[in-house]
């Protein structure tokens, strides 16, 4: 199964994508789990044994709902899929700190980006489950955990929509320097994904690229039960 997982990834689109991400600052994957796969993560929600904590986003008011955080060792697939996206979503953040005219800063292999995150004492793993129930939805946020960050995250969903929940769909809102901000709602189906920006985009301007500061959240679930999967590259502190 876990390398089934990586010949997944690598056989998306990936022109397709990069041109969608440099174009938009996301991108919908997809169906890239199967039922069976999707189902297996959320009878994993029940355990306690894979997870370092779990956080109730109402008591900090993140939200309304609740995720837990995986700890090492992680389950293959999650490994595996962390793996496999970093590959290519390396020259991805390579590409957009060259429009940005910074350095390169994102090696080749996974893990040596880890690797760098451990000298910056962020070496708590940041793969997560998260819960929803009628009424829950996550506040606009960003996930940075420390110094080091890496520019992309890719969340899936594990349910479907419209027969084991209502509402939820992904929220992106950009931060339009000197303008208002303009915001995107996407709809996942079961076991598809979206990759979208973990703190920023580069946007093209007249004199150059500048930053759009992105954050993102979850509307609110109607009905039902949302269950999701978020990938995200860097450790925490």
């Amino acid at each position: 199964m876990v390398q089934n997982i990586k010949t997944r990834v690598e056989s998306l689109n990936w022109d397709s994508i990069q041109h969608e991400l440099d174009e938009q600052g996301f991108a919908k994957l997809p169906v890239i789990l199967t039922k069976e796969e999707c189902e297996f993560f959320k009878k994993l929600y029940c355990e306690e044994e894979p997870y370092r904590t779990t956080i109730n986003m109402t008591r900090y008011r993140f939200g309304n709902g609740e995720y837990k955080y995986f700890s090492y060792p992680l389950p293959e697939i999650i490994q595996s899929l962390r793996e496999s996206f970093y590959v290519e979503l390396a020259k991805t953040a390579n590409r957009w700190l060259g429009y940005l005219k910074k350095t390169e800063q994102f090696p080749e292999h996974f893990q040596d980006f880890l690797n760098t995150c451990v000298e910056y004492e962020q070496t708590r793993p940041t793969p997560l489950l998260l819960k929803y129930e009628t009424g829950g939805f996550n506040c606009l946020h960003r996930d940075l955990y420390g110094d080091i960050f890496f520019p992309f995250q890719v969340v899936f969903v594990l349910n479907q929509r419209e027969k084991d929940f209502c509402g939820g769909e992904s929220l992106l809102v950009e931060q339009i320097p000197r303008a208002q901000s303009r915001g995107h709602v996407i709809t996942l189906e079961q076991g598809s994904a979206l990759i979208f920006p973990t703190n920023y985009r580069p946007v093209q301007g007249k004199k150059g690229y500048y930053k759009h500061t992105v954050r993102h959240g979850v509307s609110t679930v109607t009905a039902g039960e949302r269950y999701g999967l978020g990938i995200i590259f860097h450790d925490s502190k």
